[in-house]
C-alpha cells in the first residue's frame, strides 16, 4: 500500500480577517464561547492580522511585551487587553445573557 503524500499547508486566521467588522465579528464569536484562552488567542490572531507593531504602537506598549501578552501561556493584565483593543478600535460592552442562565444567579 502505498502511502498518499498530501501537502497540508497550516491555516493563519489573522490572513483570513481581512476588514474591521471581520475582526469585529471574530472577537464576538471567541468572546461567546466564554473561554478565557480561545479570547486571549483570538485577540492576537486579529492583532496580527492588523499589525502587530501597529497595535503596539497604538495601544502605548512595544511589540516585544505586546507578543508576549498574547502568547498562549501569558496571564495578560486586563487593562493591556483593554488597550489593544482599544488600539483595534473595539471596546468591550456588557449585554444580558440567556433568561435561563440569569435565573440560576438571580431570583426573578
Amino acid at each position: 500500500m502505498k502511502k498518499n503524500d498530501a501537502e497540508v499547508s497550516d491555516l493563519d486566521v489573522a490572513d483570513l480577517l481581512k476588514t474591521e467588522e471581520d475582526v469585529k465579528l471574530f472577537l464576538e464569536e471567541a468572546l461567546a464561547e466564554n473561554d478565557p484562552v480561545l479570547w486571549q488567542h483570538a485577540i492576537g490572531d486579529a492583532a496580527r492580522s492588523i499589525g502587530m507593531a501597529k497595535i503596539a504602537e497604538s495601544a502605548g506598549l512595544n511589540r516585544e511585551s505586546l507578543y508576549k501578552a498574547l502568547r498562549e501561556d501569558a496571564h495578560p493584565r486586563f487593562d493591556t487587553i483593554m488597550r489593544v483593543l482599544n488600539a483595534m478600535g473595539l471596546k468591550l460592552c456588557i449585554i444580558p445573557c440567556a433568561v435561563a442562565e440569569k435565573k440560576a444567579m438571580y431570583k426573578v
